[in-house]
């Protein structure tokens, strides 16, 4: 097995590699094509010693050149490479569908011209849009109520198309909130461990009752190794963590694992079309054979622990990092200048 890995060098990507290696051994190799982004870092994997069996490519996935040339000789590819971040596509971003539409596009041409053995698309929740109560399964209608649901929800379909038009052998997974190690701090949980430590406000979204699904990054590879050998071509799975908690609910363990004070949170004012509820039923994929092994108290210390305990990878970001700072500014500045103590009613 030979498996292109794109955007391995980001938070998932590099932890499914990890893992990958772990779990398969010289048994397997991994081409991973990552553009390095501002999200993509290569110190991720500087703790892996594969010379023969691990290459990396610098690269677009929307470029296709570089994307024939990495897919050389590759039996599998998982596409993890994506624009994530849904406030930084509320501002506007184009590589939003750059990436994750045109994207997808030039990998699912490659491959299909290879006649590779399986294509998994990594997809999200996010594409169902917000349910009151209930669990959304992968019958589910898609609603994607944000432009990064939007484009990976179309990522998602041309990836399925080609199952249908060409029966090429295409696997997609939508999996609930991840969170774990070498998440970059812009996201809520190493944002705010990160803001915690260093005693800054924690700028949380209306009410702070919008409630997510956490699966551990770490659970999330297993799943996405399991299905390279158990997804069924054409099947979508939901990958769920089995965790639902109201984000204020994680914002008050962040600063209790930390020995913070809970007058750190700030209720700001909510972001544009924030969906109150994500929730997935994972039984599908249950019945297959695989379920997460971390229960969120687990997987939280370990997260929490592990930013503690390497300052050394985020600090450069939050404190050097020219995007990040700007990132930050424009997200934050002005609501937290009319934040508040208690929380604010959704609008």
């Amino acid at each position: 097995m030979k498996v292109l890995v794109t955007g391995g060098c980001g938070f998932i990507g590099s932890n499914f590699i990890r893992l990958f290696f772990e779990s398969r051994g010289d048994t397997v190799s991994v081409v991973n094509l990552d553009k390095l982004t501002y999200a993509a870092n290569p110190a991720n994997l500087s703790d892996l010693d594969r010379p023969t069996n691990y290459t990396f490519v610098k690269g677009d996935i929307a470029d296709p050149t570089v994307v024939a040339a990495a897919m050389e000789g590759c039996t599998h590819v998982v596409n993890f490479a994506a624009e994530t971040h849904v406030d930084r596509s509320l501002l506007g971003d184009a590589s939003f569908i750059e990436t994750d539409v045109r994207g997808v596009f030039v990998l699912l041409e490659e491959a299909k011209r290879r006649g590779v053995r399986q294509f998994i698309q990594i997809s999200t929740d996010e594409v169902y849009g917000t349910i009151p109560e209930g669990s959304f399964t992968e019958d589910s209608a898609l609603n994607p109520r944000n432009p990064y649901a939007a484009s990976k929800a179309g990522g998602d379909r041309l990836a399925f198309s080609y199952w249908a038009s060409y029966r090429m052998p295409v696997v997609i997974t939508r999996a609930s909130n991840n969170y774990g190690p070498y998440q970059y701090p812009e996201k809520l949980i190493p944002l705010f461990v990160t803001n915690a430590i260093d005693n800054q406000p924690l700028p949380l979204y209306g009410d702070g009752r919008n409630v997510r699904d956490w699966l551990f990054v770490k659970d999330h590879a297993a799943a996405i190794d399991f299905l390279l050998d158990r997804g069924r071509p054409g099947e979508t799975y939901n990958i769920a963590g089995g965790n639902e908690a109201e984000n204020i609910q994680i914002t008050r363990r962040v600063l209790a694992a930390l020995r913070k004070a809970e007058d750190l949170i700030r209720f700001v004012d909510d972001r544009p079309g924030h969906d109150r509820r994500y929730s997935l039923d994972a039984s599908k994929l249950q019945r297959l054979g695989w379920s997460p092994a971390t229960s969120l108290e687990i997987g939280l210390a370990e997260t929490v622990a592990w930013y503690r305990d390497h300052e050394s990878w985020w600090r450069p970001i939050k404190e050097k990092d020219a995007a990040y700072r700007e990132f930050y500014r424009s997200q934050y500045e002005r609501r937290l200048a009319t934040s508040s103590t208690s929380a604010k009613e959704p609008g």
